[in-house]
């Protein structure tokens, strides 16, 4: 059930991500009007931090796989100062 989990929340992310996006093309064709406006800009506000909490979480989850000394292999927690 936990595979269930990151399933629905890659979907959710993905819906998030596609509401966004239209929400920016309706903004920018300049046809809503001011209380519209407001409107999509709070919801896109909204999505912006519900996305980029999903990315935070599915980073802190990703590991690396690192060949040890010896030969053997290991995985660690990504560090962004790694992958240089």
């Amino acid at each position: 059930m936990a595979g269930d989990n990151k399933t629905t929340s890659i979907a959710d992310f993905e819906k998030s991500l596609d509401e966004l996006e239209q929400l920016v093309r309706n903004l920018e064709q300049g046809e809503l009007s001011l209380e519209q406006s407001l409107s999509a800009f709070e919801r896109g506000v909204k999505l912006t931090r519900e996305c980029q909490q999903a990315l935070k979480s599915a980073e802190q989850r990703v590991e690396q796989l690192v060949q040890t000394g010896d030969g053997s292999l290991e995985t660690r927690p990504f560090s962004p100062d790694d992958a240089s």
